[in-house]
């Protein structure tokens, strides 16, 4: 795979844009330094291991991009992490569930392999029926975490596990874990079972592939990232609450739920800006009955 990443989709780049200097330091200055004195809020419940109402689709936010999803028959945790720290950054909220009390699931799915969303200490811990699906070159990352199955997926690729189709989607990001290792892919993933979906969009700034993910599956609940826009080095790697909702629309989808802010500061935006933004831009469009606040540790039938 080459350096621009995947068969279809958008690389981003890893090289910084032209003030990153400056906007580091802000970002040191005003995110980093000050909360790691602060202690994360909010509390940690317990997982509910019962499957949702017949039909209904149950989402809980854990924090960050972490999401289990249970439908009545099956169940899939996405991007999974349970970290007090980030390197320097520290964790704002509390993991919304306890990782010992998570119920063994049929699936995880991990977007890509950046520390935030593929957290091994955490995947180690997680016990599923069919192990983890992984973008193509990742694979190595996780195949010593204790998964009895570890499946590397192409953009576009359809895997079918007892029941349960998942689709591999592209992104506009970049998937090296360390600078260096850019052949690893990146994107999101619709996770579809006879009656609902899920669409989680990994980590993208705007794309017009959007629209083709919308044009190729319909999307019940999608799953939006919509901080860290504000990026230190100044690349266009995040979507902004505005772009959020608009990729929303591009999607087709029927219900967004945010992800992806409030809980490592990745960004220079202020904290509750994401939400706020996001929120008004709703209201404006005359889509604010669509959209799902969680906490973390809530979880909404759909």
């Amino acid at each position: 795979m080459s350096k621009q990443g995947q068969s279809s989709g958008s690389y981003s780049g890893i090289f910084p844009k032209k003030g990153w200097a400056e906007r580091s330091y802000r970002f040191w200055r005003h995110r980093i330094i000050p909360q790691m004195f602060r202690q994360p809020e909010g509390e940690t419940l317990h997982a509910n291991p019962e499957a949702p109402a017949d039909g209904k689709t149950r989402v809980t936010w854990i924090g960050h991009a972490s999401f289990l999803v249970q439908f009545d028959s099956h169940s899939v945790i996405f991007d999974p992490n349970w970290a007090t720290w980030m390197g320097p950054v520290k964790r704002q909220q509390h993991p919304g569930l306890h990782l010992d009390t998570l119920p063994e699931v049929d699936l995880v799915c991990v977007s890509h392999a950046h520390f935030d969303h593929m957290h091994r200490a955490s995947l180690r811990a997680i016990q599923s029926r069919h192990g983890i699906m992984v973008p193509k070159g990742s694979g190595s990352l996780v195949r010593k975490l204790g998964f009895k199955r570890v499946t590397e997926m192409a953009i576009w690729e359809e895997q079918i596990l007892d029941g349960v189709d998942v689709i591999h989607t592209p992104s506009h990001h970049w998937g090296a874990r360390f600078g260096h290792d850019t052949h690893r892919d990146y994107g999101g993933f619709i996770v579809k079972t006879p009656r609902n979906n899920v669409y989680h969009a990994g980590d993208s700034a705007y794309f017009e592939g959007f629209k083709e993910i919308g044009k190729r599956y319909p999307i019940d609940i999608a799953l939006m990232p919509i901080g860290a826009y504000e990026a230190p080095s100044g690349r266009d790697v995040h979507l902004n609450p505005e772009e959020a909702l608009q990729a929303y629309l591009d999607l087709g989808a029927k219900k967004l739920i945010p992800m992806h802010y409030a809980t490592f500061p990745l960004g220079n935006e202020e904290p509750s800006e994401p939400e706020e933004r996001l929120l008004k831009e709703a209201d404006r469009l005359g889509v604010l009955d669509q959209i799902l606040i969680l906490d973390p540790g809530e979880g909404v039938e759909i």
